[in-house]
């Protein structure tokens, strides 16, 4: 019956393309019939907080909370009406903005066209727009250059000082009792904060704070005293965008007035989180020639109006707004395509540069006193930076005086540094490269190449103009459109075209002679390479060497233009040629060299090198090969963290809630291994604080002893039974996408008949913060999820009071764990990694004192030694399923 509503008749939804799919349908096309209120919602609330479900709508909109699905029925008719009102009475920015907005969807066909319509025009409205309204660059304001903040101070933070800071900013939170080992964790952290004696010797510290301490806020105080005695700025680094809202939320207590805030406090990520002005105005072209999705144009306007930053990727752009793009040719990359992802960027040349949302953010974070970033761009841009900076290359950083670092959920920094400092050469990176060069070379490709970005500004230097023209020849021989139906095609009829794609052919030929494929792909060792993959290796080194050379002559003609013409440039002309610089030098000094010593690695079939791991893998999609890549990672990624990051710092805290490991001798010891502070010359200082919460009365955790792993069957009904008897609440951890799907499917309908809404990861069209936000909106909805979920909830109160994990969550032992398995210390590596997991999902689950909740492992083989890590008071029971449900349903149900 929903089907053929959904198909026919006119219906109120919250979340269309999500409704579509728990029918099993495909998205629904754009038609008047379908009525989504979370449109509405983008409309009339831009920038603002919603859960995507009756659920979320009702506590965004302050309207009684639905319990049953006629009550959520009835919700959404009510979140409908009050949306409307609002509009009627006071819409953002202005009436007669929101008008033009409005008048523009009517006219597209959007269902709510007349109703908002009417609502707007329920009040005087002038006539001052002349356009489409979707022209928001016209009406973005601008950011202004300021003089350079200079370099910064190094006065002391004392502890006491740092301890009564944290006192006023509790007290402004209006929170009116200091917790003891909040206010050490403060004191202590002050050791950061002082001046460092020597080169290359930061004041280092490791803190493990259990949840609850309260260690933002610890580690905020000393470090807002440190910015404003010595001037800009602490980086606060984390893992997750959820921490980074959770650290700006907190920074209001030291900065209440928001505007005041916006200005102290920057959150920065890497240029394609922002929304991209020029590539939102190529899209609304489009979409008035019907080229593009004018719906989910108008509403990313209307958020870009009211947005504080811009981020399109956890700032205030809903995490489902681009689930509101209609599927079709285009439009369902429609929200992908307004983010610069392919380093085409203009910079200075832009007609929008001065109203552009990454050179405000950019700009603002080198005068705010905390910069919140995230791991990758700290270790990219210090490692690029520094290595400018050490070959005395031109051009401005994007990050600069990197003095103080916090790095938040430091647990994640080993991942972080192994992703920062390794390479790939990939179908899909070539092919990146070729695009960054040459340009769109197919029909309806948008973007621009090289010459678009540089040929004015190289004016008539002849030597500089013929390399640019080697660059986009020699870019010929990189991967080109249709490259990945050539590298593995179907039926074998279509060759390779380049020595690129010719070299992936090959590695192909030697996973397929040497590697077991599995459900998502295949990996073998790049050596001894058979002897088609040497010669296509020293082939396509060679076609490299033809685009590095070339590109390096660009960076140095633009260098010389920075030297010999320092004193006629303008600002802009500047600006623009050290945007040039920073791509070029990125990719023909960093990149390209890269993927030139694997392949002279692979040519000369030489002895492994033992600081380096080097290999081969494919990627499947509905069993077939469609990208392969040569990667080299190094093994002890803390190297280069330790040279680009640690030492170059002069104070560096490195906090967690799950850092050390009580079965070492010393607890800090692999964390000093995992984070870089065992290569500086002192060892750093620790500080271990436990949890004040009372988890002998308000936790328990379980081994289930009568259910096979192995079996989707029993894992999916143990699911079941449990997730019903605590009511819902209930988190599904996995260690593998295909047993979450083949639980999911098993359980979503009997959950539903139960009035238990059941939501998943890489089933549900949602990332996973807007999962985790109907998660914890809904308090009895249930959700399966497998790592990135473990690290990204966080979610107190009874939305969250179940933890079930299908298994022990041991680190996959692909090629690259195995050789660090070597060098760090075996079975107990192995035992170290999975019990750090099973500590951090535990973590998830009791986030505030009155927190109750039950973790249980559904693996009976987990051997005990891998819970030591759990709180104290966290008692270990072994118990069969039927016990397990009758505990979990007695422990979890709240008093009458």
């Amino acid at each position: 019956d929903a089907r053929d509503l959904l198909l026919s008749a006119p219906v109120l939804v919250a979340h269309a393309s999500l409704t579509a799919r728990r029918l099993g349908l495909n998205a629904p096309p754009r038609t008047p019939r379908i009525f989504d209120v979370l449109e509405l919602f983008a409309f009339a609330r831009p920038a603002q907080f919603a859960a995507p479900s009756a659920v979320g709508l009702a506590q965004s909109l302050n309207l009684p909370i639905p319990r049953t699905p006629e009550d959520q029925a009835a919700t959404l008719q009510l979140a409908a009406r009050t949306l409307l009102s609002e509009l009627a009475a006071a819409p953002t920015p202005s009436r007669e903005e929101a008008l033009a907005v409005a008048e523009t969807l009517a006219r597209g066909g959007w269902p709510w066209g007349s109703a908002v319509i009417g609502a707007l025009r329920s009040a005087p409205a002038g006539n001052q727009f002349r356009s489409s309204g979707l022209d928001i660059w016209q009406r973005l304001t601008e950011w202004e250059a300021e003089a350079p903040p200079g370099e910064p101070g190094s006065k002391p933070v004392a502890a006491g000082a740092a301890a009564d800071r944290l006192r006023a900013l509790l007290a402004s939170a209006g929170h009116t009792e200091v917790r003891e080992a909040q206010a050490d964790y403060a004191a202590e952290s002050a050791f950061v904060f002082q001046p460092r004696d020597r080169e290359g010797e930061p004041n280092m510290m490791l803190a493990e704070a259990g949840t609850g301490v309260g260690k933002t806020l610890g580690y905020l105080a000393p470090a807002s005293l440190w910015s404003e005695a010595n001037g800009p700025a602490v980086w606060v680094s984390t893992y997750t965008r959820a921490l980074q809202r959770q650290i700006e939320r907190e920074s209001r207590a030291i900065w209440p007035d928001e505007t005041v805030r916006a200005k102290k406090a920057v959150v920065r990520k890497g240029r394609e989180n922002y929304l991209c002005l020029l590539n939102f105005q190529d899209q609304v072209n489009a979409a008035n020639l019907g080229g593009a999705d004018l719906v989910g144009l108008a509403l990313t306007a209307r958020w870009a109006r009211a947005s504080r930053d811009g981020d399109m990727t956890g700032g205030d752009f809903p995490a489902w707004l681009p689930t509101l793009f209609s599927v079709g040719a285009t439009g369902a990359a429609s929200a992908a395509n307004l983010v610069d992802r392919r380093g085409e960027c203009v910079h200075a040349g832009c007609a929008h540069y001065r109203s552009c949302f990454v050179e405000k953010a950019i700009r603002g974070s080198r005068r705010a006193d905390i910069v919140i970033a995230n791991h990758a761009l700290v270790m990219s841009q210090a490692a690029f930076d520094g290595a400018r900076a050490a070959r005395g290359s031109k051009g401005d950083t994007e990050t600069t005086q990197l003095r103080r670092i916090v790095f938040d959920e430091g647990h994640h920094l080993f991942d972080a540094a192994d992703s920062a400092f390794s390479a790939a050469l990939s179908g899909q990176e070539a092919a990146e490269m070729r695009r960054w060069i040459r340009g769109p070379e197919g029909r309806g490709r948008r973007g621009r190449g090289l010459e678009a970005r540089l040929s004015d500004m190289l004016g008539d230097r002849e030597e500089a103009r013929r390399a640019l023209d080697e660059a986009i020849r020699g870019a010929s021989a990189l991967p080109g459109e249709g490259w990945s139906g050539r590298i593995a095609p179907p039926n074998g009829e279509v060759g390779p075209v380049g020595p690129i794609e010719a070299f992936l052919v090959a590695v192909i030929e030697q996973l397929r002679a040497r590697a077991a494929p599995s459900d998502v792909g295949m990996e073998c060792a790049a050596r001894p390479a058979l002897d088609l993959v040497r010669e296509t290796a020293r082939e396509a080194a060679a076609a490299l060497a033809r685009v590095e050379a070339p590109l390096l002559a660009l960076v140095r003609a633009l260098e010389d233009v920075l030297d010999v013409d320092a004193e006629v440039l303008s600002g802009s002309e500047r600006a623009r040629i050290e945007g040039a610089l920073r791509g070029l030098d990125r990719r023909a000094r960093m990149q390209l060299p890269a993927w030139r010593s694997m392949l002279a690695a692979i040519d000369e079939n030489a002895e492994d090198d033992p600081d380096f791991v080097d290999w081969f893998d494919a990627n499947f999609m509905f069993g077939r090969v469609v990208d392969a890549a040569c990667r080299r990672h190094w093994v002890d990624p803390t190297e280069p963290l330790t040279n680009a990051v640690l030492a170059p710092a002069h104070g560096v805290l490195v906090t967690s809630a799950t850092l050390a490991d009580p079965t070492l001798d010393d607890p800090f010891a692999l964390a000093e291994m995992r984070t870089g502070a065992a290569r500086l010359p002192e060892r750093p200082k620790t500080l271990k604080l436990a949890s004040p919460f009372d988890y002998a009365a308000h936790a328990r955790c379980l081994v289930v002893t009568d259910v096979s792993r192995d079996d989707p069957r029993q894992i999916g009904a143990a699911m079941r039974e449990l997730f019903l008897a605590a009511g819902g609440g209930g988190l599904g951890l996995f260690t593998a996408i295909r047993r979450l799907r083949a639980v999911h499917e098993r359980i979503a309908a009997p959950l539903a008949d139960k009035g238990l809404a059941l939501y998943a990861q890489h089933v549900d069209p949602l990332e996973v913060g807007a999962l985790v936000d109907i998660f914890r909106a809904e308090e009895d909805a249930c959700l399966l999820g497998t790592d990135a979920i473990r690290d990204g909830v966080d979610v107190p109160g009874r939305s969250l009071r179940l933890l079930v994990f299908d298994r022990i969550p041991w680190p996959r032992p692909d090629i690259l764990h195995k050789a660090r398995r070597a060098r760090f210390g075996n079975k107990s590596y192995d035992d170290a990694i999975a019990r750090a997991r099973i500590a951090q999902a535990f973590g998830r689950l009791i986030r505030r004192a009155d927190d109750k909740g039950c973790f249980v492992m559904l693996d009976a083989s987990s051997p005990t030694r891998l819970f030591s890590s759990l709180p104290h008071g966290v008692e270990l029971q072994r118990v069969t399923l039927v016990e397990a449900i009758e505990q979990v349903g007695e422990f979890l149900t709240p008093p009458a």
